[in-house]
């Protein structure tokens, strides 16, 4: 193929994004190595170019490159572009650190930040190890050594500063994993490092245990971040026995099944894309390297959509990474459970009650949300986030009106924790303290194939107290005389049927992240007083018999 890597350094990814519209800007130019001489597209029509822009398609030119590489590495090929790219590797990264990079960043060499570097190291130190033996590899051996270097650094840092939990940790270690092996196997000589960047006291296994619940979720409550980690895990026990893995990784993998539709649809839980072929792909690589570490990973249905959503340009690769552990998968059930989120299943309904902590920087104002899927339709989904180079939008996606929670007085709640309890067939959660003098009931109930969905509010003074829906379906609405109905049309249909007081007001909002442009019908269910109960049903047959919740 004609083309090169880009010769510039890279800069943050999440500021590939259209300023006007909010959009990740379309891929394309990455196989050349040139950024688009009109610019970077917007799928509403805009051609953007900035220096912020450039540096974020450099990023990402670099990411298809070390795929494309990592690729060719499987057959044999890529030797000639490992050793070109770490003599401009060497080239770009000998002044040190990044000097553009923001004051909050932890500074990287080749691109803005170090995790940066680190996501971008894994693949090509895989892809050495795969050409070791096979071709002389000797001039990646400094970009190599640089890696594990910085990769020591930068966790040293991340203890420094009390953070060692921090998802940024599970990469430096994957990197200085890598790396090393990388380096050991092109230098013909054993690999040392296991205890450094697994199994010691900075190590993977330790990240592991601090960094997770005892339900396997990640503590930022992210679906996207418990996968970014998951992913630096597996990545990093290349060659590793299963039998000597820490059972919670499976809990890791069983957490995510737990939250999984039948169809495969993950809700995008708190920071993270709604909608994105680069997740879908990273999907794709957990469930590859989970199915050689457990046989009970209950996520063929995530890889099945992922493949799906990736289309017929699927290049292949995670079919390539057999043999990823030095045994057999484990054959043992490891039960799912989360201290973050309620998952109540209905007849052809998938809910998910929000009320757990508020996960850091990467949480959302979204607690006691109720989320609603079919197998494969998000009716009213978490609405995920936009890329964070966008401070407009990413502040609308953290913030209450986005989710399909209460809202008072049009004010931010605070960040709170709910209590949860639950059974085969209901779960309640109550929240106090997220807005002053306001205490919140969400319980859920199933009945006859029904999901009933009953929310209590009371207030120590009148307030204004909306209950929200955030479809991303068609979204119909009807005030009969004694109920509003909904239906909330995809390719799956659900029918709502909803008593209480109040005034229910539609009005366009903006749906999910992956286009803020993409209108939807907001349905905003509004009493002003000191207490409300709402009352709904869902089902996904009509049911006009209905006359009372």
């Amino acid at each position: 193929m004609t083309g090169h890597p880009p010769i510039e350094r890279g800069g943050w990814w999440h500021e590939y994004v259209c300023p006007a519209h909010g959009v990740e800007l379309e891929h394309a130019g990455f196989d050349t190595g040139e950024f688009p001489a009109a610019g970077a597209q917007c799928r509403h029509g805009c051609r953007v170019d900035t220096p912020a822009v450039r540096g974020a398609w450099t990023v990402l030119a670099h990411h298809w490159w070390a795929r494309r590489i990592r690729l060719l590495s499987y057959d044999g090929g890529g030797a000639e572009l490992l050793t070109s790219y770490a003599r401009l590797y060497q080239e770009l990264t000998k002044a040190g650190e990044h000097e553009q990079a923001q004051g909050w960043m932890q500074r990287g060499r080749l691109f803005h930040q170090a995790l940066t570097d680190a996501v971008w190291g894994v693949p090509i130190a895989h892809s050495i190890v795969n050409l070791a033996g096979r071709a002389d590899l000797a001039e990646t051996l400094p970009m190599l050594d640089d890696m594990v270097a910085g990769a020591r650094r930068a966790r040293d840092a991340m203890v420094a500063q009390d953070k060692f939990s921090s998802n940024y940790t599970a990469w430096f270690n994957a990197l200085g994993a890598t790396a090393s092996q990388a380096a050991a196997a092109v230098r013909g000589e054993d690999w040392d490092g296991a205890h450094e960047w697994l199994t010691g006291e900075r190590g993977q296994f330790a990240h592991l245990e601090v960094a997770t619940g005892e339900d396997g979720w990640e503590w930022e409550g992210s679906t996207y971040y418990h996968g970014f980690v998951l992913r630096a895990y597996l990545l990093s026990l290349r060659g590793s026995d299963p039998a000597a893995v820490p059972e919670r990784l499976e809990r890791m993998i069983a957490a995510l099944a737990g939250i999984a539709t039948e169809g495969g649809i993950l809700p995008a839980l708190h920071d993270g894309p709604y909608r994105r072929v680069p997740l879908a792909l990273e999907w794709l690589e957990i469930v590859a390297l989970a199915r050689q570490l457990t046989t009970h990973h209950g996520l063929d249905a995530v890889a099945d959509r992922a493949r799906a959503e990736i289309g017929p340009e699927y290049d292949g690769l995670e079919d390539r990474f057999t043999g990823w552990f030095a045994g057999p998968p484990l054959d043992r059930a490891v039960a799912s459970s989360s201290s973050s989120y309620a998952v109540i299943r209905a007849d052809g309904i998938h809910a998910v009650l929000d009320h757990g902590p508020h996960g850091g920087s990467h949480g959302h104002h979204d607690k006691l949300a109720l989320y609603l899927y079919g197998a494969s339709t998000p009716w009213q989904p978490d609405p995920g986030q936009v890329p964070y180079g966008h401070t407009e939008w990413r502040r609308h996606y953290k913030s209450v009106v986005a989710h399909p929670t209460i809202r008072i007085d049009g004010l931010e709640p605070a960040e709170a924790t709910g209590v949860l309890s639950q059974d085969q067939t209901s779960a309640t959660a109550q929240v106090d303290g997220w807005y002053d003098g306001v205490r919140a009931t969400r319980q859920l109930i199933v009945e006859d194939g029904r999901l009933v969905d009953v929310v209590r509010v009371t207030a120590d003074r009148e307030r204004e107290i909306v209950l929200q829906f955030r479809p991303d379906v068609h979204l119909t609405v009807e005030v009969g005389p004694d109920a509003i109905r909904t239906t909330w049309a995809g390719d799956e249909t659900l029918y709502g049927y909803h008593q209480g007081d109040g005034v229910p007001v539609t009005r366009p909002g903006p749906g999910p992240a992956d286009d803020p442009q993409r209108p939807r019908t907001w349905l905003d269910w509004t009493v002003v007083g000191t207490s409300a109960v709402f009352r709904s049903v869902y089902s996904t047959t009509p049911n006009p018999g209905m006359t009372d919740v």
